[in-house]
């Protein structure tokens, strides 16, 4: 098996899980008897922590020998902490299980796409090809998971992503390509620390993330309350799954299609930005008025611009401005603003607005995402 489809089936199985977990973990929370504020934690703590755990993770993960071998590791805790979370009751309980089992899944993705970079250009397959079968993992989980919740209580939920994540530990341990993190020794602790504190220091790099951050935070209140929102209007969880679906869609055409063109063009990660921060304005100012179905389809095509169009953005962001020494702890930086604190600060805003205003809540993330437009801008000169 060639390292890109070795690559794919693991971001089959994690996105397999995430997947579910996206769309569909407030629901199973909200089916626990938990508020919107609760739920919005929750969800919010994992994240809002990640600005510490994302680089003590990555320093951690560089002493290995293999990359396979910390992504395995752990792919096994967050089975355990989400499959222990399924097994407990009350929001004490909750909230440290959780909390593991979403910190070591995040992590995860990162690890993933560093190693998936790296083989990618050692052998010439494009990035997108590989991780694209994880998006259509995603979108299988979305309609799968819909399907199943018309017939299964919400407790499948858990079971399937705690599940997705010990199967994908497993492969990760046999499947994943045995590079090597480094020749030779692994440097110090002190030593890998530093190069982390050159990006932190570097303010260019820093305002092009938290770009990048501020616009994929916004999706935070469609991660976390969309399910909710649209059931409460009579939109069945198997349609909920649809949208979803469709969504990942959107962006693995634009991956395979738009993204492969853009780099024959040369049209740099600044413009992408931009385009990927209009898209989110456009699309929560939508959804805050609560549109009718048929025009939840267009709205969530947009996710190619507002979610990939960025991410994409990003990636290249940081292979322009990080020097190659420090890539995996400057895309676990890019991941601990993007997927970690700015989301979960914004997941943490999105439960009391669900609450007091309901699909209102979403005018709060199109602002962010014109924040995001703002500090993109002003680093133009070293992105166009």
């Amino acid at each position: 098996m060639s390292t890109a489809w070795r690559n794919a089936l693991h971001y089959i199985l994690l996105f397999g899980a995430t997947g579910v977990s996206l769309p569909f973990a407030g629901l199973w929370f909200q089916s626990q008897g938990l508020s919107g504020a609760e739920i919005g934690t929750l969800l919010a703590a994992p994240m809002l922590a990640r600005l510490v755990t994302g680089p003590m993770i990555a320093v951690w993960a560089d002493g290995f020998a293999l990359r396979r071998t910390a992504i395995a590791i752990l792919s096994v805790v967050a089975a355990l902490g989400y499959g222990a979370a399924g097994l407990v009751e009350g929001f004490a309980l909750w909230l440290p299980l959780w909390f593991i089992g979403a910190t070591a899944a995040a992590a995860v993705i990162p690890l993933a796409d560093v190693l998936t970079l790296r083989g990618a250009a050692r052998e010439g397959f494009t990035f997108a090809a590989p991780r694209s079968a994880g998006s259509l993992a995603f979108v299988a989980a979305n309609v799968g998971m819909g399907a199943l919740l018309l017939r299964a209580s919400p407790d499948v939920i858990i079971v399937w992503i705690a599940a997705a994540c010990l199967i994908g530990a497993v492969v990760a341990l046999t499947v994943l390509p045995a590079e090597r993190v480094r020749e030779g020794a692994a440097p110090p602790k002190r030593e890998r620390y530093r190069g982390l504190g050159a990006l932190v220091a570097d303010p260019v790099f820093m305002t092009a993330i938290l770009a990048v951050g501020a616009i994929q935070a916004t999706h935070a209140f469609l991660y976390g309350f969309s399910a909710i929102e649209w059931k409460a209007r009579g939109i069945p969880e198997s349609m909920t799954g649809m949208l979803w679906g469709f969504s990942v869609i959107a962006e693995v055409l634009f991956m395979w299609i738009v993204e492969p063109w853009r780099r024959r063009r040369g049209i740099g990660p600044w413009l992408l930005l931009m385009i990927g921060g209009a898209a989110a304005v456009v699309r929560w100012v939508a959804l805050a008025f609560m549109p009718p179905l048929w025009l939840l389809w267009p709205l969530q095509a947009l996710h190619a611009l507002s979610f990939a169009a960025t991410f994409l953005a990003g990636l290249q962001i940081v292979e322009r401005l990080a020097p190659p020494a420090n890539q995996t702890a400057a895309q676990t930086l890019l991941s601990a603003l993007s997927s970690g604190v700015l989301i979960g600060l914004a997941t943490l805003m999105a439960g009391p607005l669900y609450d007091a205003y309901g699909a209102l809540g979403y005018l709060a993330m199109a602002v962010l995402a014109g924040l995001g437009l703002i500090a993109g801008w002003r680093v133009r000169g070293a992105l166009a």
